[in-house]
């Protein structure tokens, strides 16, 4: 059974950090693209950053500079660093896998990320 699990999230002021971890279990991971993604309310979900199985990075322009992803392959967990967090940085955050780019991507439940300005 696949299972995606964020956590790390919370209340941070203006200009905080965070770090977010996502633990996956039931695939392969170091085969799969990692990725995250967030959604705040009344929104549409929206890419944040991108992490291939061969290491290419990928981030959306709103977080280049201030957002780091990584991985680490022995413990099957995918992270978001998360610096110089701005008000609008707030939402629900979930990280997904994906093996191919045509693969239908499996989603973590989320971990809430609040911003305080």
């Amino acid at each position: 059974q696949v299972q995606l699990v964020e956590s790390g999230g919370g209340l941070v002021q203006a200009g905080g950090s965070l770090r977010l971890s996502c633990a996956v279990s039931g695939l392969t991971f170091s085969r799969y693209t990692m990725g995250w993604f967030r959604q705040a309310p009344g929104k549409e979900r929206e890419f944040v950053a991108q992490l291939r199985s061969g290491g290419s990075v990928y981030y959306a322009d709103s977080v280049k500079g201030r957002f780091t992803i990584s991985r680490d392959n022995a413990k099957n967990t995918v992270y978001l660093q998360m610096n110089s967090l701005k008000a609008e940085d707030t939402a629900v955050y979930l990280c997904n896998a994906r093996l191919f780019d045509t693969s239908i991507p499996l989603w973590g439940q989320g971990t809430q990320v609040t911003v305080s300005s």
